[in-house]
């Protein structure tokens, strides 16, 4: 039995419907089974990482766990879970924000996930670190998200226009964690997550354009503005400097999608055109 937290996020959706069609018997943590839409076949186990009695039954004979995490301190009652159920291994999304060489991390990201690396490899448990590089996670999804900005029309409004990007699909970052989450080759393996290309935040909302069959335009705002739009909750310091790294340099491309399951990694437009429904106005 594998076990993936954060079932119900595109990444873990997406990881569950893999394993499924691999033949594997896929267990989903989720808060509200009701509502978590999950395909015929996985068996949902409610909880969540902050209530450990709910871990313990979730974990009950599992070999194997994704793990993508955003509360704190959770990781001692998660680590200590998973050894008692006989846990072998734990895959996790992690982040390419963290620097290995520095004394003390660039920002609280890359804090948050190394200490988590830190804790797992210490746990005794075989281990996969897949980092998604800043520049590689869907750089404009914030954008898209603020409230009717594609649906009411063309106009999509973001920081850095020119910052680049490589985003990975949630498919292809889902099937290396199959791969490593079914076979021990990658144990002890730390992975750079990235897409196949370098495209700028202007290019991406152009060809999401030309998925949906309008003529989207960017508009760029102040940092201060973005931040604002962001919320509260988003790290919006940190993916912030990121992009203003990333202005007319390119993104990191990692190859490890092809390298680790032997297929090319979907283009952009490819997830435009997956994603295309969304945007309808």
């Amino acid at each position: 039995m594998i076990l993936v937290t954060a079932a119900t996020a595109p990444v873990g959706r997406s990881i569950v419907e893999q394993l499924l069609a691999d033949g594997q018997p896929v267990r989903a943590l989720t808060r509200d089974a009701d509502a978590a839409g999950l395909p015929a076949g996985v068996e949902i186990a409610v909880g969540d990482l902050a209530d450990t009695d709910s871990l313990k039954a979730a974990m009950r004979g599992v070999s194997a766990v994704f793990l993508l995490a955003v509360v704190p301190d959770f990781a001692p009652a998660f680590l200590a879970a998973a050894r008692d159920a006989g846990v072998r291994r734990i895959v996790f999304q992690s982040s390419g924000a963290i620097d290995d060489d520095a004394a003390e991390q660039p920002d609280q990201v890359a804090a948050f996930h190394a200490d988590l690396e830190r804790e797992i490899a210490a746990s005794g448990l075989e281990w996969t670190f897949l980092r998604l590089e800043l520049a590689s996670a869907n750089a404009i999804q914030w954008a898209l998200d603020v409230p009717g900005q594609v649906k009411a029309g063309d106009v999509v409004r973001g920081p850095y226009g020119e910052a680049a990007g490589s985003p990975i699909h949630p498919a292809d970052f889902a099937a290396v964690a199959v791969e490593a989450l079914t076979s021990a080759e990658h144990a002890g393996a730390v992975y750079s997550m990235t897409g196949s290309e370098s495209l700028t935040h202007v290019q991406q909302i152009k060809l999401i354009g030309e998925a949906i069959g309008r003529p989207l335009r960017y508009e760029e705002i102040t940092p201060d503005e973005a931040r604002e739009a962001m919320g509260p909750y988003a790290p919006s310091d940190v993916l912030l400097a990121d992009w203003a790294r990333h202005v007319g340099t390119p993104a990191p491309i990692s190859g490890t999608v092809e390298k680790i399951t032997g297929r090319p990694a979907r283009t952009f437009a490819r997830w435009a055109a997956d994603h295309a429904a969304d945007f309808a106005m």
